[in-house]
């Protein structure tokens, strides 16, 4: 199924009807021609939300994810962070 898409003033005049309709579709809002937002139904959006989130015990993480956290390096600007903090606590 492709998504409905419609335009911004599409949107605006039809706002009801379409709204409805995102409960069982999502429904593309474009502008000038480019897809801009998506509107969805609640459920889809917190279907969508719970399905990103994923919690492990401790000792169950599986392997690919622990090598990627014991592997990662602290993105360049935290340097200016830690920098802060050092001073803070003279």
């Amino acid at each position: 199924m492709q998504d409905m898409k419609v335009t911004t003033a599409e949107f605006i005049k039809g706002y009801g009807r379409l709204a409805d309709q995102a409960l069982s579709e999502p429904v593309v809002i474009t502008k000038n021609g480019r897809d801009r937002l998506v509107l969805i139904s609640v459920d889809e959006y917190e279907r969508l939300i719970l399905r990103d989130r994923r919690v492990y015990r401790a000792g169950e993480v599986p392997e690919d994810i622990a090598d990627a956290i014991a592997n990662a390096e602290p993105p360049p600007e935290s340097k200016a962070v830690e920098r802060k903090l050092k001073r803070k606590t003279r």
